[in-house]
């Protein structure tokens, strides 16, 4: 891997093909106006200092005018370089004159057929709060955040009447409901997959099932668990960013995030009776499996030893001389069979 530090060079890491492209909200309690384009230098006559400006970047190709919009803002190389690396782990950092925050978004993609789970879609989003903007960096096209927007058209809650760090605490809420409606479905589906357990069904992609989310599981427990300790950096008093009105918001996202912390806890207890409950009903299986191989044994070894006796190579035996020897023999196996048979019942082996 090549030192950061050492090179000048800017590179996207992740593999979304979405054309870079801006939209500028800039409002205040009046009004708010929006704004787009493709090349920040048409963006920035636009900007206005004596309102709140949220400028949302969708894709990550075009590296220049990342910087160029770092640049403008003055923010850091390196937090530039971490925003075009889409496999940066979750953190909060808080400088000078802005916070980051980098974070992931999931989203569950239907599979082909009706059988197979979805499969879990993750994108990276960097938030860049100042002191009168905010700054998100989106690696695909998305509606996500258009509700904030249609919030903000509508002033609803005066959201227009508030400082900057309450649209931040608005973003980071949007988030949290993403991570809880994932989690939640991958609990409800864990869930299901229990009681189809515990009904000892010989459905054989259970186990690929099973497989299948506990990776979706891990994919959200190494992008959420490291907000418990990172989410604190934003609730400590001597936050110059946090006005006190607006610490019961951020407060409320913390107990969404606990919520969700606390159902990937859930997850992984459920995800460990899974695998123990698969385990046991395999073995349930094996078990029942030879069970029966064992009575077909028990019925034809006695058989087999009749079978034995009357193939041997002997010049005088005295069942070879009778008439009906070929029936009787085939009467006498018929008789053990069903008397075996009859014991291995009331035994309740079958």
């Amino acid at each position: 891997m090549e030192n950061n530090l050492l090179s000048e060079q800017l590179i996207y890491t992740g593999e979304s093909e979405t054309q870079t492209h801006l939209h500028l909200y800039t409002y205040n309690a009046e009004s708010v106006d929006e704004n787009s384009a493709t090349n920040f230098k048409n963006i920035i006559p636009l900007l206005d200092s004596s309102k709140i400006n949220w400028l949302q970047i969708h894709g990550m190709k075009n590296t220049d005018t990342i910087r160029d919009i770092c640049s403008h803002f003055e923010i850091d190389f390196l937090v530039l370089q971490d925003i075009l690396n889409a496999n940066h782990p979750t953190k909060i950092e808080i400088h000078d004159t802005y916070i980051v925050v980098i974070l992931k978004l999931f989203n569950q993609i239907p599979r082909e057929e009706d059988n197979d789970l979805d499969e879990l879609d993750q994108q990276q989003i960097c938030l860049i709060m100042g002191e009168n903007y905010i700054l998100t960096f989106l690696e695909n096209e998305t509606e996500f955040f258009d509700n904030v927007y249609r919030a903000l058209k509508k002033d609803i809650l005066k959201i227009r009447s508030r400082q900057t760090d309450y649209l931040l605490s608005v973003l980071l809420n949007s988030v949290m409901g993403n991570y809880t409606a994932i989690i939640t479905s991958i609990d409800d589906q864990l869930e299901d997959l229990e009681e189809e357990l515990l009904t000892i069904s010989n459905n054989k992609d259970i186990g690929i099932q099973i497989q299948a989310l506990r990776s979706q599981y891990m994919t959200m427990k190494r992008s959420v668990v490291p907000l418990k300790e990172q989410y604190i950096k934003l609730m400590r008093g001597e936050n110059p960013f946090m006005h006190k009105a607006n610490r019961a918001f951020f407060s409320d996202v913390n107990d969404h995030l606990q919520f969700v912390l606390e159902t990937i806890e859930i997850c992984r207890e459920t995800l460990s009776s899974l695998v123990d409950l698969y385990i046991s009903n395999n073995d349930l299986r094996m078990n029942d499996i030879m069970k029966r191989l064992t009575v077909v044994s028990t019925i034809f070894i006695p058989l087999t030893f009749l079978v034995g006796i009357w193939g041997m190579n002997f010049q005088f035996m005295p069942e070879l001389g009778w008439k009906y020897g070929y029936l009787y023999a085939w009467g006498l196996m018929a008789i053990v069979a069903i008397i075996i048979g009859i014991y291995l019942r009331r035994k309740k082996w079958y």
